[in-house]
């Protein structure tokens, strides 16, 4: 490559990576309604620029998507680095459900419909072989339920997001979540205390909020 060519190759990497950091704060916040114009906007780059780096729409969602299956695999591998197999498998449990609970666009992408399928198909090829090993090491030391299956995990993990989008309250869900860890821990509760946090006051949430 010429030399002169060389700075045009890292603006455009720094272009790039403008744009992964505007799409995953403009999808968070609503979800895959917005477009790659609102994206370009965010980051400050024109629309031009931003269809040179992605091609289109899902073009840019399908290296977001790369991006965050990157951060699940990086707490997964930390988690099996820890000896006590239920800590690890907890504390990634909650690492992503906290990604996903202040993610709209995270969930938009693993359950949407068209390329949402094959985006899950993806997670089951890359990230349910770490997540079962995490599953049967905390059963191998006695201290998960024998009941507990691989994809038991997601659904916990779409259960906790529901609570922020029904209630609003960011941090709620933290309770629940370790009211689910009681019971998939042999023998129940480990004695520690559910997360403080402001419970909603009157009448429950609507579920078709």
């Amino acid at each position: 490559m010429p030399a002169e060519q060389q700075p045009l190759r890292r603006d455009a990497e720094l272009n790039r990576q403008r744009l992964l950091t505007a799409a995953h704060e403009v999808f968070r916040e609503r979800g895959l309604s917005a477009t790659l114009e609102d994206v370009a906007h965010h980051a400050g780059v024109g629309i031009g620029t931003a269809y040179r780096r992605f091609a289109n729409r899902d073009a840019l969602i399908d290296a977001l998507f790369e991006d965050m299956m990157s951060r699940v695999e990086e707490i997964g591998t930390e988690a099996a680095k820890d000896p006590d197999a239920w800590r690890g498998l907890s504390t990634s449990l909650e690492l992503v459900c906290e990604l996903q609970t202040f993610d709209r666009g995270l969930r938009d992408i693993m359950l949407g419909t068209g390329r949402g399928r094959r985006r899950q198909k993806l997670v089951a090829e890359r990230i349910k072989p770490a997540v079962d090993a995490m599953i049967q090491r905390a059963k191998d030391q006695g201290i998960l339920r024998t009941d507990i299956e691989g994809w038991d995990l997601p659904m916990i993990q779409l259960m906790v997001a529901a609570i922020t989008d029904h209630t609003g309250q960011p941090d709620l869900w933290r309770r629940y979540l370790h009211l689910i860890l009681d019971g998939m821990r042999v023998g129940g509760s480990d004695g520690t205390t559910l997360p403080v946090v402001p419970l909603p006051t009157g009448q429950p949430p609507s579920l078709n909020r």
